[in-house]
């Protein structure tokens, strides 16, 4: 198709028509006076649909303190941790916990910038503009990830609580350390293609990249600090309650007894003088590894889960698995992979978990029609269609397929409200944004919203129906790492 210049061009009069239009219409004089005074986001909040969505679930789980990513994009790890923790402290009767981001925050740094090289000795051939190297050259330590690359670091490295490695200002605001880890990265990869055209062999290649993770740990290390290899842990129990040797931490059964002495807990609370000491049973280790913390103190396996993902595109037909090249942070664990289901299914495993207790690490669009500050996922509260006087047609697919709402935040579902006729119509969701965003940190979903954004889901095993379970053990389709679904969740 050939045009010239003028036919391409916004034309003068039709750009009199378009002011003309706009200002007879007292509607749009209105919304720009409000749009451009509060911001396009407070302009289109309604109310009718914030009082459409309140704050209470049937089903609702005890979580700990909200956590704080700040400036940094490990969403990813904080939904992950978040889910780990409320086992944990649910299984030794903690009041709260929380475990160390930063301690997985180094060694995924480490591992991507291991990945990284390795990638590019496996495409010394690719030309550095070819779309595969592009894939590949983006980014190559940024903070970015999913729930595959925490299951992986976890195995190989283990869990510390927060107090063994806490936060560094590298870690609240990553974006100097990565950017110029990532400027070396790409300097040593320059310099191993170099050095493949001048003849060297693939062993001296490695040797070099040995040489070069030296310095990406000397980076790390600066940075954040060195993690631990050994740390004690202390925490007390609940009142009233001892953990046994199993974890299991039981409440005394003799309160309210007319006679305190008959107590079977081995306690005489009328003879026992109070004390301003802290009598809580205590769980104590000395010299204890991030391994054998994590073997001993969580009570679930993170290879126990599986990705769900809601697709609903032409090229990614459901009831099958995926496996999306070059997407590893830790080279040997593997690639990262999903079973692509229809909602119905997707949206049970989700309900059935919930029900049973245990929470849900989950990825969406976190910016479509969303009120950061106030704690909506809606349509309904954020009506941007009547303050542009515009209908917002696009459906999953097509957010999907024109890159318009892919995945890029997680957090993680700890409720949902049941209607009169046993289906969600809201989901309580647990965030990273700290106690200022949102109500106390928790933001509310409104099913709908759901259907439409929520794209991925890491369920149990145990809470998979049997056709779905099955596909686990097909052979997987491999995709290419630039396709949909792919973009890291920060």
């Amino acid at each position: 198709m050939t045009t010239d210049a003028s036919a391409r061009a916004i034309k003068p009069e039709l750009l009199r028509t378009y002011t003309e239009d706009f200002n007879k219409d007292r509607a749009n004089l209105i919304a720009a006076d409000a749009a451009v005074s509060a911001g396009v986001l407070k302009a289109a909040t309604d109310y009718r649909g914030v009082r459409a969505l309140p704050r209470d679930f049937s089903i609702e789980l005890k979580q700990g303190s909200i956590t704080n990513q700040e400036r940094s994009g490990r969403c990813w790890m904080f939904a992950s941790l978040n889910t780990l923790r409320y086992e944990l402290m649910h299984r030794w009767n903690l009041e709260d916990f929380e475990f160390s981001e930063t301690y997985l925050f180094f060694w995924d740094a480490m591992e991507k910038s291991n990945t990284y090289l390795e990638n590019v000795l496996r495409t010394l051939d690719e030309a550095t503009d070819s779309r595969l190297f592009e894939a590949i050259n983006w980014g190559p330590s940024d903070d970015g990830g999913w729930w595959q690359m925490f299951a992986a670091l976890v195995n190989k490295y283990g869990l510390v609580p927060k107090s063994a490695y806490p936060e560094s200002e590298n870690s609240r605001n990553s974006d100097d350390f990565k950017q110029y880890l990532n400027s070396k990265l790409r300097e040593f990869a320059a310099e191993l293609r170099r050095r493949s055209v001048a003849g060297a062999s693939e062993d001296e290649l490695r040797a070099l990249k040995d040489e070069y993770m030296g310095t990406v740990y000397r980076i790390c290390a600066v940075s954040l600090g060195e993690p631990p290899e050994k740390f004690d842990f202390f925490a007390r129990t609940k009142d009233d309650a001892e953990a046994d040797a199993d974890g299991k931490a039981e409440s005394c059964k003799c309160e309210g007894k007319s006679d305190a002495k008959a107590c079977k807990c081995g306690k005489d609370k009328s003879d026992k003088p109070k004390t301003g000491k802290d009598e809580r049973t205590q769980i104590r280790e000395i010299g204890i590894t991030p391994l054998e913390f994590y073997k001993k103190y969580v009570p679930v396996d993170v290879n126990d889960f599986v990705t769900l993902a809601n697709a609903p595109l032409k090229n990614r037909p459901f009831n099958q698995r995926y496996r999306i090249r070059f997407s590893a942070n830790v080279a040997e664990a593997g690639d990262m992979e999903f079973v692509n289901v229809p909602l119905d299914v997707f949206k049970k495993a989700a309900l059935d978990q919930l029900t049973a207790g245990h929470p849900i690490w989950f990825a969406c669009d976190c910016t479509q029609f969303a009120l950061r500050k106030d704690g909506f996922f809606d349509q309904s509260v954020v009506r941007v269609d009547q303050l542009f006087g515009t209908e917002f047609t696009g459906d999953k697919a097509h957010g999907l397929e024109y890159g318009d709402s892919p995945s890029n935040h997680a957090m993680t579902f700890t409720g949902v409200n049941l209607g009169e006729d046993g289906k969600p119509n809201r989901w309580k969701v647990e965030n990273s944004w700290g106690k200022d965003a949102g109500k106390d940190g928790y933001y509310v979903m409104s099913d709908a919203w759901f259907d439409r954004y929520v794209t991925e889901l890491i369920i149990r095993k145990e809470y998979l129906d049997d056709a779905t379970r099955a596909l686990l053990a097909a052979e997987p389709v491999e995709l290419d790492p630039w396709q949909p679904l792919t973009r890291r969740c920060r």
